[in-house]
This record gives structure tokens, sequence and C-alpha cells, in this order.
């Protein structure tokens, strides 16, 4: 009998799955919305329209959300399938889908009764005319739509008997002004009875990306990575396959959950969609079918060469016919499935036996390619076998050097299991743990194979590769820097580490040792670093101790070793190596030439965003985070920090999550965002001190000197910077301590510390720093002007100002642009302290530092020009008074009523009037969005009510100046610059 769906019925899932309501479905809403307007048409008029769509699409879904929609408005729905087995029975479609309705064909003519009495097999008769009967299936159905609207949902349309297609058929283009509607599903490539041209088509597509992996992240949300990656590849936005694919990770997993197989087994469900076409080929179409499932590449040269006996594209030709695959190219040969899940069901439905033979044919056929024959030779191998697994190894090497990662990683693993000496199977196991972890992102798979090896081998221990394995584990993983430390300098330092010939193993794990120091920040770290090295018989390579130099001590790096830097940079974009990239961008890093850089690096990212060398492309995000935190690319700078901790988050690495917090950290303190700077200062502290990890403690540190420099909290800026490099002294291993020189310097002499201030100075003059780049010069030559006596200040300043390339450090520029123009403020030279207040105040804006800009616009308004801040203000309440002006700027730097009460003499009760006066001009209702008001563009006068004959109507505005006008600023600047120098004062 047909189903009728009743009012309130559950309609779908995704694909055949089992029902459930319209509001689960994932990236259908366009659909949805075609459906529902179809619906309220047959609710009027009648009318036709046929899905289409391939199999497991979740075209079923759709029409299961139309008839409920239907049913629910009241319409009658009578649903049927069309079934494979039943396509030869005559009308067996027709007599299924009406059978709810033949109780009404006594109110029929006599005619239309008795040819759907004889042609449905109710009763005996003469044969029936086809348009009689068509014109009695129409005429049934009009009538039923009498009392209430008649929806016939067919699904498989292809499937249906070729007598009932064509009535249906027949039925379908005269259905408008009936109140019948006709709403059918087919699949594409199989040949239909009903014939559909002409009629209104929607094409059902497979889900976009997004959607995919919305859909099994709803259904599936603990699977991620590489697995992930996996399952959308092979569904290729079918919404079946999303669903039952991760199902089949499991059977799929090699030891330690490798995934060496590159085709997922199918389930029942996934094999019944294409499994029938696949076994209706003759079985040499499939032996090809299997070959070239297998071989994965299309090449039919390949093909050619595995078969060499048969005629290939004669024997493919059923299998092209039947839309199963394509051949492109014919010349070059190229071949293609049409869909991922016909290649996975050739692949299931071979035996274990034929998919050996198939292997080993092309194995074969690959001789001038070892690193696919290797792969192929491996599986065609059931038993460990030492030749297979030394070819896999090299291919494992191979693979790394051009940048493939996850391929060398996986061929390692593979060549492992293959491996039947305990003693080299425990050293490939180790050497895979080392790239899974510090390159390709198997953090956790990493802490297993090393297991899985120390059981194949218990002497491992020791080694070079288990040590630099376990030491990336420990250091990423779990930030224990003190164990990692330890392990590194026993493997190096003994016997073993130095003569077992393996002089890769040893520049690893030396790489391995310098992260290891550089995060532990510890001298002592270093120290023992150095011992290594000077017990080394190995001859080192310039690059590597060029990064030894560098990461243990960038203030001290000498001008051979940065110009040696400079060179490496310069070609790095030509490297494939993501290690390499990445170690040499962090270099650059920590002497400001990460900028170079940026070309190589981005490649190293996509590809980790693709799941290639995860752990590379982190590293990569900090540099480019940190990079676009110097140069001023400060939106670019947030979206890859929150990119690169839900990439930690993904992986488990820990210690690189510390970096992301820092640049979240720092461009909160700049923008004024304390609140968010004491959490993040916190959530790292407390991570960092139980482990002793001294520079990732110095994150925290960095964050706070800056947050507090912005409020004006100058005792507490320079706590925290001297905690990072004490006044006087650059601290050697101590990166950080070339990020805050200029910080130690300005909250020392704003805290009364002006002798610290310039000892710190000399120090940063003695060690050289502007030569190491032009960062470091503005920096040294700010930070000597802020703490010089004020009739030597300005040439200091200018001096700072004149260093070549200082507008590539906007922020550092800025600060001392403000400066500057404080001190020609209070040398009485305003106009020229307009010029550089401007200039501060609009690169600040530009950059959302929002207490750095209210210190900005207060300092002109200071310069004796009334301004008019807020962009919200209310401009009934007049503009803020002088002394409404000065307790704004100090409450937008973060100061209590009470602390703004002792500066000016006032009580805490007053603080507060002014502030709430203060609020309602300005229209906010919080001291959160104070600093951005204040340096908020003022409200534009009519043209009438501007003033043209004076420059001071223009400069009146300046301190309100904000990121909407600020634009405008360069040429206004210029074009005014006379008018400002002519307006001077000169007493």
């Amino acid at each position: 009998m047909a189903r009728q769906i009743s009012k309130g019925a559950a309609v779908a899932g995704h694909g055949s799955a089992p029902p459930g309501t319209t509001e689960a479905l994932v990236g259908r809403d366009r659909e949805l919305v075609l459906l529902r307007s179809y619906v309220d048409q047959v609710l009027g008029r009648g009318g036709v329209l046929v899905l289409s769509g391939e199999p497991g699409v979740g075209k079923s879904v759709l029409l299961n959300a139309a008839a409920t929609a239907a049913t629910a408005a009241g319409a009658l729905v009578l649903h049927s399938d069309g079934v494979e087995f039943r396509a030869d029975l005559s009308f067996a479609g027709l007599n299924h889908v009406l059978e709810p309705l033949l109780h009404e064909h006594e109110g029929l003519d006599p005619v239309h009764r008795e040819a759907l009495t004889v042609a449905l097999g109710a009763g005996d008769g003469a044969p029936v005319d086809r348009l009689v009967l068509y014109g009695a299936v129409l005429a049934l159905l009009r009538r039923a739509a009498s009392s209430r609207p008649v929806l016939l949902v067919i699904d498989d349309l292809q499937w249906v008997d070729r007598a009932s297609a064509a009535a249906l058929a027949f039925v379908a283009r005269r259905l408008t002004g009936s109140r019948v509607g006709l709403l059918a599903a087919s699949r594409p490539g199989f040949e239909s009875f009903f014939e559909r041209a002409g009629l209104p088509e929607l094409t059902v597509s497979p889900l976009d990306d997004s959607a995919a992996a919305a859909l099994v992240g709803i259904h599936f949300p603990l699977l991620a990575g590489q697995e992930l990656r996996r399952v959308l590849a092979q569904a290729r936005g079918n919404p079946l396959a999303l669903l039952e694919l991760p199902a089949a990770l499991g059977d799929s997993r090699g030891g330690a959950g490798v995934l060496p197989s590159e085709v997922l087994p199918l389930s029942r469900r996934l094999r019944d969609l294409y499994g029938s076409r696949v076994a209706e080929m003759p079985a040499p179409t499939r032996r090809l079918l299997l070959l070239a499932a297998l071989e994965g590449g299309g090449d039919l040269s390949v093909l050619r060469a595995a078969a060499p006996s048969e005629d290939v594209l004669a024997l493919l030709a059923p299998a092209e016919r039947a839309q199963l695959l394509r051949i492109e190219h014919r010349g070059l040969g190229r071949l293609s499935f049409h869909h991922p899940l016909i290649r996975a069901t050739v692949v299931s439905g071979a035996t274990s036996s034929q998919r050996l033979d198939a292997h080993q044919a092309l194995a074969k056929a690959l001789t001038g390619k070892p690193d696919r024959r290797a792969w192929h030779l491996a599986e065609a191998t059931p038993d460990p076998d030492e030749q297979v697994a030394a070819l896999l190894e090299d291919t494992a090497h191979r693979a790394r050097r051009r940048g493939d990662a996850v391929g060398a990683f996986n061929a390692l693993v593979r060549s492992a299991d293959l491996t039947p000496g305990p003693a080299d199977r425990g050293r490939r196991l180790a050497v895979a743990a080392f790239v899974g972890a510090d390159v390709a992102g198997e953090l956790r798979t990493a802490a297993e194979l090393l297991v899985e090896a120390r059981r194949a081998d218990p002497e491992l221990r020791g080694s070079l590769r288990a040590a630099a394995a376990a030491s990336q584990v420990l250091l990423n993983r779990d930030g224990d820097v003190t164990t990692a430390h330890r392990l590194l300098v026993g493997a190096i330092t003994t016997r073993d580490g130095r003569s077992d010939g393996d002089d890769e193993a040893l520049f690893e794990a030396l790489c391995t040792l310098r992260r290891v120091c550089l995060c532990a920040g510890r001298p002592e770290f270093w120290d023992a670093y150095q011992a290594a090295m000077s017990q080394l018989t190995v001859p080192m390579p310039p690059l590597q101790e060029l990064l030894g130099d560098v990461y243990s001590d960038p203030a001290r790096s000498s001008p051979a070793a940065l110009g040696l830097l400079d060179a490496v940079i310069h070609d790095l974009h030509r490297e494939t190596d993501p290690s390499r990239i990445e170690r040499v961008a962090m270099a650059a890093l920590f002497v400001d030439r990460a900028t170079g850089c940026r070309a190589a690096l981005w490649p190293v990212v996509e590809d980790g965003r693709e799941g290639g060398a995860v752990t590379s492309a982190l590293i990569a995000l900090v540099v480019l985070c940190l990079d676009d935190f110097l140069t001023g690319r400060w939106d670019e700078c947030g979206s890859l920090a929150k990119e690169g901790l839900a990439l930690c988050e993904d992986h488990g690495y820990q210690m690189l999550a510390q970096q992301f917090h820092r640049v979240q950290g720092l461009l909160a303190a700049a923008r004024g965002d304390d609140d968010t700077v004491r959490e993040l200062a916190q959530t790292i502290t407390e991570w960092a001190v139980p482990r002793g990890a001294r520079t990732v403690e110095h994150f925290a540190r960095h964050m706070t000197a800056l947050a507090a420099l912005g409020r004006g909290d100058h005792d507490a800026a320079y706590l925290d910077a001297s905690a990072i490099s004490p006044s006087g002294r650059l601290a050697s291993h101590a990166p950080l301590a070339l990020w805050v020189p200029m910080d130690l310097v300005q909250a020392a002499v704003r805290s009364g510390r002006r002798a610290e201030a310039l000892a710190h100075v000399a120090a940063m003059r003695q060690t050289g720093l502007p030569g190491i780049s032009g960062r470091l010069a503005l920096v040294t030559a700010g930070a000597a002007a802020i703490a010089a006596p004020e009739d030597r200040a300005a040439d200091a300043f200018e001096e700072a100002l004149a260093v070549p390339g200082a507008e590539r450090w906007p922020f550092d520029l800025a600060r001392v642009r403000l400066v500057y123009g404080q001190h020609l403020r209070r040398a009485r030279a305003a106009g020229e302290a307009r010029t550089h207040l401007v200039a501060a105040l609009k690169t600040f804006r530009r950059l959302g530092a929002a207490p750095w800009a209210a210190r900005a616009a207060e300092e002109l308004r200071a310069t004796g020009r009334h301004a008019t801040w807020g962009a919200h203000q209310d401009l009934g309440a007049g503009p803020l008074t002088e002394q409404e002006h000065q307790i704004a700027a100090l409450a937008a730097t973060g100061l209590s009523n009470k602390q703004i009460g002792e500066r000016l003499f006032f009580s805490h009760r007053t603080v507060g009037a002014h502030l709430h006066r203060i609020f309602r001009k300005l229209g906010i209702t919080s001291r959160v969005t104070l600093g951005e008001a204040l340096a908020a563009p003022p409200p534009q006068p009519s043209r009438a009510e501007r003033s043209p004959t004076s420059s001071q109507t223009w400069l009146s505005g300046l301190a309100g100046v904000g990121r909407e006008a600020i634009g405008e600023l360069d040429d206004e600047v210029a074009q005014f610059s006379g008018a400002l120098d002519d307006e001077r004062p000169t007493e």
C-alpha cells in the first residue's frame, strides 16, 4: 500500500538517513525554500517538479520535507518508491501510488472506471487503450483533488516500470489548474522510462565545503584533523557518505592511528549506491576498474603497462557508458571516476587476493617511479619484508625533502610495520615520531609511536632519534623543558650520540635542543647547549651555527651572522622543507627580518591548513602574527592568532598555544583591554611558572608592561619590563629583551628613575642594537630621546625620526612622535607639536590603540586648540569643558575615581559626578568605551557653518580626529604645514 504521510509526520535527516526534522537539514536552505514555494503552488493550481541528483545526495530527505509541508497544509500526500526488482512488472508503480484512491473510481465514467480496473489488476477485461487509461488516471486524481489538494511523491523514479512511468509522464504535463502535484526524484545516469524533457527540474547538488564540515561536526564532533579531511575529500559533499564514512575510519587505521589506506572502506549502504552498477560490468572491466582505483592518478599509460595484453579503452567502454568513469584527453590518457565513492566501491568489492595482485601489477608497471612503486609493493606485501621497508624509508626521506611531511610520516610508519628486525623497527618508529611531532602535527600519535618503538627495541631509549622525538612531545604537549633538555643533552653528549654516523639525527636533535633552550630562557640550559656543541666531532653546517647564535642571544648577533642570515632569507622562498623555513623565519623574527620571510611562510601555512606540515604551519603563524604586530597589520594579527589557537587545540600543542596567547595579549594591551590582558597574563603565568619556562613567563610580563604604559601606571610598567631585562643590561638568552627596551626607558623616566633609564640607553648602544635592525635603531634613538635632558631632547627625537625605514614600525614610530609632541608642547612649540601629535593620533586610530589615541588627542587639546572629541556626543549638552577633558583622559587610561581625585585634588564623588556628565555628553554608558569616544572624529559641521578664513577652525577638531576622518589627514597636514609653522608661539 502506498504510504500516506499524516499531519505532523517527521521528515528527513540526510541522504537515506532515518527521519528527523527539517531543522536538522544542513546546507539545504535554498532547496527548502524552493520546495515550499512548489507546495504552495500545488495547493492552488497543481504542478510537477522533478528532483535530480547523485545517489545519497539527499533527494529523499527533501521529498519528505515537501510531503510534510503539504500534509501540514491539508493536502493528501501519496508516497511511493520505485523498486529495481519490480521494474519489469507493468503498472506496478501506478498501482502502488493510486491504491489509496481506488475507492473513488466508482465516481468516474464507465470507460475510465473499466480502464483503471483492468490496468491495475482489480478486474478482468479486454486490453486497455493507453490514452484512455492515462485519461482515467488524470480523472481519478482530479476527482480526489476536488475535496483537498493531492500530492504524489515518487522516489527513485528511474526504477518505476515502463507502463507506470509513461502514465505518470502523461499526467505530469496536464496538472496545471488541477490542485494535483507530482513531485519525483531521479538519479542521473540511469535510463528511465519517464519522459521528463521540458518538465521543471531541481538539481540537488552536493553540499558545499562549509556545509559538509558542519554536518560532520554535528554528528561526529570529535572527528578532526587528517581524519576529517579524508572523510570530506572522499564524500565530496555527499550527505549520506558524510554520515557513513566516519564509521569506516576505525576499520582503516594502521598502527598508532595512522591511516595508510588511501581509500576508505564503505558501509553496506554506501556500497549499495553504486554496487549494482559495478557488479554489472564484465569481469575484465572490473579488473581494469580495480587497477584504476588503486593506481589513483588516472594515468592510462600505467594501466596499459599493468595489463599489457588488454585493450584498455575497449574494456573500459562499458564503465564509461554506465557513467562510472570518464576518459579525458584521450591523447594524454587520463581517466577519472565520476565520484570518489565509485572508486571506493570498486576497491571494497574486490577480494583481498584481487587487491594484492593489482598492487603487484602496478608495482611492476611503475619501475621508473620509485616512490609510487614502493607504496604499491608495500600494499602487495602482507608479511614483513626488509627490502620493501627500506624502499619505503627512502621514499619517506625524499618526501620530507620536498616538503611532504604527512607523506614522509605515513611512509615511515608503514616502513616500520614491514620491518622484521626489532632494532630497525624501533629506529623507524622513532624517526616517524619525530617527524610527526616536529613537522606533521601528529603530536598525540608520536607519543604512541614512541611507546611502540621502545617495545620493539628496549635499547632505543638513549638514541638521538628517540631522544629528539620524546623531547618534541615533552616540549610541545607538556611544556616539560627540564626533562626534554636532560634527554637531549644526554643523548648528544654520549658516545652513541656523537659517533653513530647519523649526522642528520644529530642536527635534528640540536635543533630540538635549541628550541627547548629558547622556551626555557634559562642561562644554564644554554651553557649546557654550548658545552654539548664543543664536544662534537662532526663539523657543523654554517646555517646550524648561525641559528644557534641568533636563537641564544639575538642582541649580540654579529654583523657576519646577520649578513649570512640575510643571504639565507633572500633565497628562502625557493626552499621546500617547511622545517628549514620556519627555523630560519624564527631567527629572522628575533632580529626584525621576518617580513622578508613572508613569501616562504605563507605556503607553509596553507599546507598546514590542508593537513600537511601542521607543526611548521603553527610556527609560521607565530612568526607572521608577531611580524604583523610590529609592522601594524593588527587585524590580520588577531585573526591569525585565533586560527593558530584553534590548530593548537586540535593537535594538542600547548607550548605553541602560549605564543598565540601572547599575541592576543599584546593586541589587548595596546588597545586598552585590561581585563583581557589580566586574564591572558594569568593563564600564561600559571602554565609557565611550574614548568620553569621563563621565556613564556616573559610573554605575560611584556603584555602587562605595555598595558600599564597605556593607562599611565609607570611603576607597574617598569617592574614588568625590568623583569624581562634589568635596567642597564640587555639580558642574554632573553629574546623579549629586544621587544621592551623603550618600554623600560619610558616607564623609568616617568616613574622618577632617570638614572636607570640612562643606564639602559647606554646598554642598548653598547650592545649594538642600532646595527641589528631599523626597528632597534628607532627604538634605541627614541629611548635616548625620552631619557635625554630637556635641552637636548629635540635633537635626539629628530635623530630617531630620521632613522631610515622608521615608518615600517608604525606603533613604535607613533609612540616616539607622541612623546616628541609632548616635549614640544612643554617647550611651547605648539604648531610643531601638533604636526607630530596628528601623525601619532592617525596611527593609533588606524591600529585601534584607544588609550594611546586618547592621550594623543588630549595632548592636541593641550596645545591650546579647543577640541570637540566625541563621535557620539550629545550636542545639546554642549562640548566637554577643559576640566572634563582632563578627567575623561585620565579615566580613559584606566585610573579609578579615587586615583583621578588624588591627582586633581577632588573627592572621588566629585570625579564620579563629572564622569556622569561626560558620559552623557559623549553618548556612552561605560568607561570601557571612553578612550574610543575621546579619540573619535567630531561631528562634521555643515558647509555654511565652516569658516574658510583660518586654519584655526580646522585645528580645533584635531584632538577628536578618528578612524573615519583620519584618511584625509595626510593631504591636510601637508596643506596646512606652513600655517602650523606660522602659528608657532614665539614667547
